[in-house]
């Protein structure tokens, strides 16, 4: 299994759609799952610290986990089968380990409330993820995340950053191209 952190949350200008990047800790390769907008939603307000004022399906999870004497020790995306990514939630309760069944982009709603690692098993990397050499590497500095390790999203500060230019934009430019945006063909997670 690799640890992976959530690096952006994008919107396709076009579409509409969602997509969570995970970002892998010791490389350079990115998984992009599309997901819906709610849970585009959820892992957004997780990330920026948001407290809504009535809980979530995610916060109602969390509460539940602590309310049993649980507490989630890691998620992760442990399959991909037919374009559709599987993840697994495991929780420590009492002594033993539970594993659930779950959407990536739940997982990752929940994984990011509670503060727990997020995994992706090898194959899925292998086969999903998107591998950045050392030259597109080069002009990531605008859009790589604070040192802090805090995840970049579209509504974070660009205050202090680098101004963008086409060869900081190239890494974006790769990663759009090795999109397949047909619908039928596309990666996503299991409704």
């Amino acid at each position: 299994m690799i640890r992976v952190v959530v690096d952006s949350i994008r919107v396709s200008l076009l579409t509409q759609s969602r997509v969570v990047v995970l970002r892998e800790t010791e490389g350079n390769r990115y998984l992009p799952i599309w997901i819906g907008q709610f849970e585009a939603d959820a892992i957004a307000m997780a990330i920026q610290g948001h407290e809504p004022q009535r809980p979530m399906t995610h916060d109602l999870l969390k509460a539940a986990i602590g309310e049993l004497d649980g507490f989630v020790r890691q998620i992760y995306i442990n399959d991909i089968r037919d374009n559709t990514f599987f993840a697994r939630i495991l929780i420590d309760q009492a002594g033993r380990t539970i594993e659930l069944d779950a959407r990536p982009s739940d997982a990752i709603a929940l994984a990011e409330r509670v503060q727990a690692p997020i995994f992706v098993a090898d194959h899925v990397l292998e086969q999903a993820g998107v591998l950045f050499d050392e030259e597109e590497q080069a002009g990531e500095t605008a859009t790589s995340p604070p040192p802090s390790g805090e995840p970049v999203t579209e509504e974070t500060s660009t205050e202090n950053e680098p101004e963008l230019n086409e060869d900081s934009l190239s890494i974006f430019r790769n990663f759009i191209n090795t999109l397949d945006l047909d619908d039928r063909d596309r990666p996503s997670e299991k409704s």
